[in-house]
């Protein structure tokens, strides 16, 4: 059976010199084993490499020609990136010109005359060689959109730098896109790529005036490690705006974190740091920048420690559920009807920590699910006690977060919960976030619309706090609104939210939804609070005086 080979085409190697005899005599030594061209100076050297700017495996360069000499030649390709890959090996009678150009950035030299073809052909051999094994290694350690360094390589590095120049004070940049995936589903990944691309071509740009390495650790995040930079907001503005130059018509927003230098912290901890700074600007578009400092470490380390705590506060019941009660203002006198379960958390060492505190981090690192479903137990366990106690029902809101819509299981745990404590589904009343709705919108509305036909009475929680509520009211299938504390904080002294809270009445009457007015806190003594039920009762929403909340 015959075998088909692999016909290998010969390197190029470009021959410098303006004697016709040494072209000559070059021309019959490598020709066997490579392909051969020819310049008879330095301006038709850099002719010829850049019409063969991607074959090219070696330059051999005649250091004393007319026109424009090899030096200049040597410096025109050390500074060109695209040129600077292609070896040069100098040609020289005069020993004093072989350290200059080795210190121009010559691979090897070859002395005049030619008078040792074996030698000659072993230096070309030698370099190429060497040249290849280099563009292989460039080619591992590089991403192959941007040319910045990968991660590995990029880390291996930044400690060299760290361990080899202690006292160079070298600073931590984490770089990301907002919303990049968008970006690339919008407009294509080619055009993605293309921003990628020019990003990297200006960290290139950059540490080319200063000193330091870079990485495109992953899809659209950049790690910069260099010296420190006295206007880091001006740097980020500086990429900004080359990316405004090649998007007109699309809206990229980059943001950036910063860890400076620390001693004794290594290049992986200070960039951890960076990109917690990085991460905690996310969606700001006013600041898009944030520098780490000891104030973010404490609050750092402050979340660490409630991330680490929170599975043993929910099995030793640090996890303590307040009730609020609501009350009917339509009868009279009002009267009691259901409650709002709230969470605090009262740590062994910390003290009690509000829910502003730890709702967020948990939200964000999607622990959430762990205390929502500590509160429902609680709350289930305290209907069916008070019911048992007293025989009387006194339903309980209990909150659904953002991430409870995404767990397959939580129409049955929720079931379940209802039987095993002998409730009916009202006694149990589910709050959404207005917010929850427009991000989670299709999902969470088929949801909500499952667990109210099994019977469960649903709440829209601060309602009016987000963007889309009167669009998206008509389809939010919902039982009662709770409106957001910031309407009613000030109306006693602010005509325009009077008016707000008439409006939103209003809309909840025409759609048949009951309304909650959150942040009535005071009785109406006629002392100083912060919320005037005096301004207020006209409009239906405040207890009589004689009612404490």
């Amino acid at each position: 059976m015959l075998q088909s080979k692999q016909i290998q085409r010969p390197q190029l190697v470009l021959v410098v010199d303006d004697q016709e005899l040494n072209r000559d005599a070059l021309g019959v030594i490598l020709e066997d084993d490579y392909e051969v061209i020819f310049a008879e100076n330095g301006q038709e050297a850099l002719e010829a490499i850049e019409a063969h700017i991607d074959d090219l495996s070696l330059i051999l360069l005649d250091l004393m020609m007319p026109v424009m000499n090899g030096f200049e030649v040597l410096e025109r390709v050390r500074r060109d990136e695209q040129m600077n890959h292609i070896p040069v090996i100098v040609l020289t009678a005069d020993k004093s010109a072989e350290l200059r150009a080795l210190q121009m950035g010559a691979a090897d030299f070859i002395t005049k005359p030619f008078d040792l073809p074996e030698v000659i052909l072993a230096r070309v051999g030698r370099i190429i060689e060497l040249s290849e094994g280099r563009k292989l290694i460039s080619a591992a350690e590089h991403d192959r959109l941007t040319m910045l360094y990968n991660r590995n390589f990029f880390f291996e590095y930044a400690n060299r730098l760290y361990q080899f120049h202690p006292d160079v004070h070298m600073d931590a940049i984490v770089m990301n896109i907002e919303q990049f995936h968008s970006v690339n589903d919008l407009n294509g990944r080619d055009f993605g790529d293309d921003v990628l691309r020019i990003i990297g071509n200006e960290i290139r740009a950059f540490l080319a005036e200063t000193e330091g390495i870079a990485s495109r650790i992953e899809a659209d995040r950049f790690d910069i490690y260099c010296v420190h930079q006295p206007d880091y907001a001006a740097l980020l503005n500086r990429f900004q705006e080359k990316v405004n130059i090649i998007s007109p018509n699309v809206s990229i927003q980059l943001r950036m974190g910063v860890k400076p230098w620390q001693e004794g912290v290594e290049p992986v901890a200070l960039f951890d740091r960076a990109r917690a700074a990085c991460n905690m600007v996310r969606g700001d578009y006013q600041k898009p920048l944030m520098i780490y400092d000891e104030d973010m470490r404490t609050r750092e380390l402050m979340n660490q420690r409630l991330l680490n705590d929170l599975r043993l506060a929910a099995e030793e019941r640090q996890l303590k559920v307040y009730y609020q009660p609501k009350y009917d203002i339509q009868s009279d006198p009002p009267r009691l009807t259901s409650a709002e379960a709230l969470i605090r958390w009262s740590h062994p060492e910390l003290g009690l920590i509000s829910p502003g505190v730890f709702v967020p981090l948990f939200e964000g690192n999607g622990l959430i699910s762990v205390v929502d479903n500590y509160v429902w137990k609680e709350a289930a366990r305290q209907v069916a006690d008070w019911k048992a106690k007293y025989n009387f029902s006194l339903p309980i809101s209990v909150n659904l977060s953002r991430a409870d819509v995404y767990d397959p299981t939580l129409a049955d745990r929720l079931i379940h919960l209802v039987e095993d404590n002998g409730l009916t589904f009202k006694e149990l009343k589910l709050e959404v976030t207005e917010s929850s709705y427009t991000e989670n919108a299709k999902q969470l509305l088929e949801l909500i619309a499952r667990l109210r036909e099994m019977g469960f009475e649903v709440e829209m929680d601060d309602f009016g706090s987000g963007y889309s509520s009167l669009n998206m009211l008509s389809a939010m299938p919902i039982d009662i609104l709770k409106m957001d504390m910031s309407f009613v904080r000030h109306i006693e002294e602010n005509p325009t939210d009077m008016r707000l809270v008439k409006l939103i009445l209003d809309i909840a009457k025409s759609l048949e939804l009951h309304v909650v007015a959150e942040g009535v806190e005071t009785e109406c003594s006629g002392t100083p609070a912060a919320i005037s039920c005096r301004a207020i009762i006209s409009r239906g929403l405040c207890p009589r005086k004689n009612l404490k909340p």
